[in-house]
């Protein structure tokens, strides 16, 4: 059972002995507000200056995402070029240009 159900179960349960649905509802809605803000304080997240760290840490992983995909694209451009170079020394290797170069 999820917890969307369940507190739909108990709601009716609550409802079928004589409380009030809007009073119920209101008493969830509080009930989760004071757990949200309870586990917030737990994080370490309840204080005026929360907002502002998640701020950051959200910058600061946006911008380690981009430096791996720098680097990647840096790595893989290093690699094809080194394989380019080896294809035209082989070649040239291959051509006899060898000995043309090097004189």
């Amino acid at each position: 059972m999820t917890n969307t159900n369940m507190l739909l179960h108990l709601a009716a349960q609550a409802e079928a002995r004589g409380a009030d649905l809007v009073t119920l509802r209101a008493l969830i809605e509080e009930a989760s507000d004071l757990g949200a803000a309870r586990a917030l304080a737990r994080l370490g997240l309840a204080d005026e200056k929360a907002a502002k760290d998640m701020a950051e840490l959200r910058e600061l992983l946006s911008a380690w995402r981009d430096a791996k995909v720098t680097v990647r694209k840096a790595v893989l451009g290093w690699v094809v070029r080194g394989c380019l170079a080896l294809l035209l020394l082989g070649l040239a290797v291959k051509l006899g240009l060898a000995g043309r170069v090097a004189a």
